[in-house]
């Protein structure tokens, strides 16, 4: 599983008050303490006001980059900032996010053609909005897939998000995302699946709980990336149970690994 730590987002209260007060010790120690927990890409969302957005994500970046060479996922919804963001960058790390609304894939996917190294994240919406059935979102996803082949993107960099929406206005639980994922596994086996794991659980009682049950299903079904919190130590311990389930982990080396390593189980 691809970890891609949420942690550092303006739009979490305790992040936004740092970054209003420029507390630069705070918002290192997130990204150490995502470091140590596992995760593959530390995310950094500014969610402050357009004008200030690139200065702030600069800010947020070099901090990052200070404690850690865990690569960057550049989380804006604006994907001329993410493109500008690319420069402040050691290395590559992933663009989060495309889809097919507006100019994003004619923006993003010439910048990523020159810059090979970089990953980006795709969502599977257009200009109608996100898609309320399985084929539906497909077709969005082909839509994406085809202008990615345009632009000589393999499906090795692209983490396809198929939009995790709320558990308690869903009429069929997560049926119809697990289709789509495992639709997009069949096309494209080489594809990444990512998505927020939080947002199933939203206006829940219990999340922790219900995020953990997703993110088994969705690994059952080719999820493979994740932004999720990573400290948050029975989430890490549930994913990689899974992988060993699922046969991901020759003889539970990494399960055990990690478990000794600390990412999961009983504090000692």
């Amino acid at each position: 599983m691809i970890i891609i730590g949420e942690k550092i987002n303006g739009s979490i209260p305790s992040v936004a008050k740092a970054i209003a007060s420029k507390d630069a010790d705070f918002i290192r120690e997130l990204a150490k303490a995502q470091t140590a927990a596992g995760a593959s890409f530390i995310d950094v969302c500014a969610s402050v006001n357009d004008n200030i957005e690139v200065e702030t994500m600069k800010w947020l970046i070099d901090l990052v980059q200070e404690v850690t060479d865990v690569p960057i996922a550049i989380d804006s919804p604006n994907t001329s900032v993410c493109v500008e963001c690319i420069k402040f960058c050691k290395k590559p790390g992933l663009l989060n996010s495309v889809s097919l609304e507006g100019d994003k894939i004619d923006v993003a996917f010439p910048v990523l053609t020159a810059n090979p190294g970089w990953k980006v994240a795709a969502l599977l919406n257009d200009e109608r909005g996100i898609p309320q059935t399985a084929a539906r979102r497909l077709e969005v996803f082909d839509g994406i897939m085809a202008r990615a082949l345009q632009f000589g993107i393999d499906p090795s960099r692209i983490h396809i998000d198929p939009l995790v929406e709320m558990l308690c206005t869903s009429e069929d639980g997560i049926a119809m995302i697990v289709k789509v994922m495992k639709e997009i596994k069949i096309k494209f086996p080489t594809i990444h699946i990512t998505g927020a794991v939080s947002n199933i659980s939203f206006n829940l009682p219990a999340r922790k709980l219900v995020n953990q049950s997703f993110v088994v299903l969705a690994m059952n079904a080719g999820m493979d990336s994740a932004i999720l919190d990573p400290l948050n130590r029975d989430l890490m311990g549930m994913i990689f149970a899974t992988e060993a389930l699922l046969g991901m982990d020759d003889y539970c080396m990494e399960y055990i690994g990690t478990y000794r390593a600390g990412i999961f189980g009983t504090i000692k």
